[in-house]
Order: structure tokens, then C-alpha cells, then sequence
């Protein structure tokens, strides 16, 4: 039998609680009964959807302080953050309720001897496999669209996050949501192969590398299967010879430290021209040093632990191994002696093409600075990585910077003068080896469903 799922406190490595996994008929009998709520949800009508949708945020905000501190428990984020987090995804169920009678709602167009109708038919159940980074956002944001689209939706959340996966399931329970329609499957990596194989799995979903983007496709593409997945990225942060400096240099820190530095679309590489590096290195550096680490749960800590020791160790190794080849550490990179998973806000600079910090993503408080000699060699800088999901621009011209974002910028997509996270009604997604489809913004309701064609004649 399979060993158990335990849950780690990752700022005191403290145990939390222990899940046994499914057996392989549990699982099974899931999806079946998550087809069948979907066989009776499906025939809802658009406004029915919305209104349980509308109350599943409700629920979100009357849990809030329950989930978030669940939430800092199992990953570390900070509190303040955990709660931001609630309210974000209680957020994307008010705009899905709102936005998503019209934006799935019939069309009709004329065509030679009659009319054309378009509908967006569910097409059944979607299988979502999700990391720790946040535990109600990143099940959200796929479940709530699906949804509201009428289809079924299964979720393999990160074993580190397993009870904030079964308290969004009991949340969206006393919502109203018909039994089953929300499934969470505690399983593992070869029961998961067997979920996406089932005949009743109709599309999967994956936010996590792009390593296990690339196994998650191959397994659905055997079947057939269509995909979205959002795998990550490496994201630049262009400063450009007419930069704001004091702006540049407080988004950047924000930027790079947002959610203890575990976040796909955190600013991760600082490419900056020639003209405001070294004032830009020393502010940035300054401000990274008077970081501290401290209890999550203290509104005035900075920085939190990472979420498991693992993940801080591969850390530790990609700045060691970039320091090996020529970068130097400013402030930080030294992996603390203190009991759970922490390190330190840290900053890197000299760093080039064959180091890790140049050429992967590192999910922790690491910032890589990168020397441009010009503006159109930071845009080329920028663009110099295998991923494109997110970036951002820093210029006093922001009708140039648009221009900049919208037609040489690779990504999919790109902050002016600040730094974003995801919104509602934005589109969410990246291309290269960042994935691809999109989430929000009513593109994330339309990835799952069948554009059936309708001739009336």
C-alpha cells in the first residue's frame, strides 16, 4: 500500500496531518460520480451557474481567516498574502458570475438561406493538476471558469497543500455546489496517469515546470486530450535608459519577493541598461539586504520560509552553481541555520548565458541583474530565454514602452511601470516553453467547451 501524504509546517518543520491516499476504485469512483453531477449541471442554465458561482465567493470571504492561516501553515506565504489570496479568488468568482451568462451565451450570425448559431457546449469533466504556491488560487482559477462553463472539474492538488485542496472542496460544499461536481483526488503520480487515461476525462490542466508540462501532454496527448498549461517562466524586468529609478527599484524588490519568491510570474531577471545599472544595483541591492526573514504570521515580517526544504536546497544548488560560473552574490546566498525552509532575500549580479540564474527559473527570493548595453539590447536580453509568460517595462514614455510590450516583448504577458499578478478580467498565459492557453479575463471559460456550429435554415 502506498505511504501516506504528511503535511510539514515549513517555518517550524513542525507535522500537520497525515492523508491516507486513494486506492485506485476510490479514484475511479470519482470521476464517476463527478460525470454525473456534470450530466445534471450541464443542463443549468447560464444565470443558475452564476448564481452558485456568486456564492462560492461568498463562502471564500466567510472562510477567509480559517483558509489563509490553513494556507501559511502548509506552504509558509505570509499571512497578509494568504488573505489577499481569498479575496482574489472570491474576486474571479464575482466576475466569472458576472461576466460569463454573455461571454458563453449563444451567437448568431447570418449565413447563406437561414442563421447561424454558435453554442459553447461543456464538454464533461476536466482534470487539474496543481502546485503548493497557492493553494486556493491555483485550484480556482481553472475550477471556477470550468464551472461556469458547465462542465465537471477533478483536482490532484501538490501533496504539501493536500487539506487546503479538501477545504476549498467543503467551502464550495456549503456553497451549494452539487456533491461531486468538485472532486479532489488524493493520489499519486501513477494514479494520476490512470485519471487523465479515463474515458470520462475530457481535457486536463496543469500549472507547474515546464518539465512536468511536457509529461502531462505527452500522457494526454495518448488519448487525445485536449491541454492547457501554465508551466512557469523566468520573467525580465527591463529598465530602460529613461526609467523612473525610484519606481524601477521598488517594484523590482516587490516584485521579486511577492509570496516568499514562489511565484511563476514573479520579476525574476533585472536586465538593465548600461546608464542607470550601477545606481540601479546599489539602490536594488540596499533595499534586498534590509530584508529580513521572521514568523509568517508577524504583519511586519518580509520574507517567510520557502515551502519545503527541497525546494530551498535546489535553490541553494542553482546560485551556487551560477556563482561557479562567474556570478558574484551581493547580498544573501547562504543557506541559514535556523530549523524549516528558509533563505534569505539574495541578489546576484555578472550573471550570463550558461548559468542557472541566466537560463532557468529560480523559484525563491533570488534576483538576477543583468547588464544591457542599450534599450534595444535589454529588449533582446529579455527575449533571450526558453520562457514567455510574463515581464515588464520600465520607461517614462509609456505610449514606447506599449509599443515595445505589444510588438517585440515574447510574452504573453507584460507590466508598464509596475508589477501584476493576475486579475479577473485579464487574460492569463504565456507561449514558449511558458505553456499555452489561456485562464481569466473570459478566454479561461471558452478553453473547455465545444464551439458547436448550429445551421438554421
Amino acid at each position: 500500500m502506498a505511504s501516506p501524504i504528511t503535511t510539514i509546517n515549513p517555518a517550524t518543520g513542525e507535522t500537520l496531518a497525515t492523508y491516507d491516499l486513494m486506492t485506485d476504485a476510490e479514484a475511479r469512483e470519482a470521476v464517476e460520480r463527478c460525470h454525473a453531477a456534470f450530466e445534471a449541471w450541464r443542463q443549468e442554465p447560464l444565470e443558475a451557474r452564476a448564481k452558485v458561482i456568486s456564492a462560492i465567493g461568498q463562502a471564500l470571504r466567510d472562510s477567509k481567516e480559517d483558509f489563509a492561516r490553513l494556507m501559511t501553515d502548509e506552504v509558509g506565504k505570509l499571512i497578509g498574502d494568504s488573505r489577499q489570496e481569498i479575496e482574489l479568488c472570491a474576486a474571479i468568482c464575482d466576475y466569472t458570475a458576472s461576466a460569463g451568462p454573455k461571454e458563453l451565451a449563444d451567437e448568431e450570425r447570418e449565413i447563406q438561406g437561414g442563421t447561424g448559431v454558435i453554442t459553447h457546449a461543456p464538454i464533461g469533466v476536466i482534470y487539474g493538476i496543481q502546485p503548493w504556491n497557492f493553494p486556493c488560487y491555483q485550484a480556482v482559477r481553472y475550477t471556477i471558469a470550468n464551472l461556469m462553463a458547465g462542465n465537471g472539474v477533478l483536482l490532484k492538488h501538490a501533496a504539501n497543500c493536500t487539506g487546503s485542496g479538501l477545504f476549498l472542496r467543503d467551502v464550495m460544499d456549503k456553497a451549494g455546489l452539487p456533491q461531486g461536481l468538485f472532486s479532489v483526488l488524493v493520489i499519486d503520480h501513477d494514479q494520476s496517469n490512470a485519471i487523465i487515461a479515463h474515458e470520462l476525462v475530457r481535457g486536463v490542466t496543469l500549472t507547474g515546470s515546464d518539465g512536468a508540462g511536457k509529461i502531462v501532454a505527452e500522457q494526454a496527448a495518448k488519448h487525445l486530450k485536449k491541454t492547457v498549461l501554465e508551466l512557469g517562466s523566468n520573467d525580465a524586468y527591463i529598465v530602460l535608459d529613461d526609467a523612473d529609478l525610484d519606481m524601477a527599484v521598488e517594484t523590482c524588490v516587490a516584485g521579486r519577493i511577492f509570496n516568499n519568491g514562489q511565484t511563476c510570474v514573479n520579476a525574476k531577471r533585472f536586465v538593465v541598461t548600461e546608464k542607470n545599472y550601477d545606481t540601479f544595483v546599489e539602490r536594488f541591492t540596499e533595499k534586498m539586504r534590509a530584508i529580513e526573514m521572521g514568523d509568517p504570521y508577524d504583519d511586519a515580517t518580509g520574507l517567510g520560509p520557502m515551502s519545503r526544504d527541497d525546494l530551498r536546497d535546489k535553490l541553494d544548488d542553482q546560485v551556487r552553481k551560477s556563482v561557479d560560473n562567474g556570478a558574484r552574490v551581493l547580498c544573501g546566498g547562504e543557506v541559514p541555520n535556523r530549523k524549516g525552509a528558509w533563505y534569505p532575500a539574495t541578489v546576484l549580479v555578472d550573471v550570463a548565458p550558461g548559468q542557472p540564474a541566466y537560463e532557468d527559473e529560480l523559484f525563491g527570493p533570488v534576483a538576477s541583474v543583468i547588464r544591457a548595453r542599450d534599450d534595444e539590447d535589454a529588449m533582446r536580453i529579455a527575449n533571450d530565454s526558453r520562457y514567455g509568460l510574463g515581464g515588464g517595462i520600465f520607461s517614462r514614455d509609456a505610449e514606447r514602452a506599449r509599443k515595445l510590450a505589444s510588438q517585440h516583448f515574447d510574452t504573453g504577458m507584460v507590466s508598464i511601470n509596475g508589477y501584476n499578478i493576475a486579475m479577473p478580467n485579464m487574460p492569463f498565459g504565456g507561449v514558449k516553453d511558458s505553456g499555452y492557453g489561456r485562464e481569466h479575463g473570459g478566454y479561461g471559460m471558452k478553453e473547455f467547451v465545444n464551439v458547436k456550429s448550429l445551421y438554421m435554415a
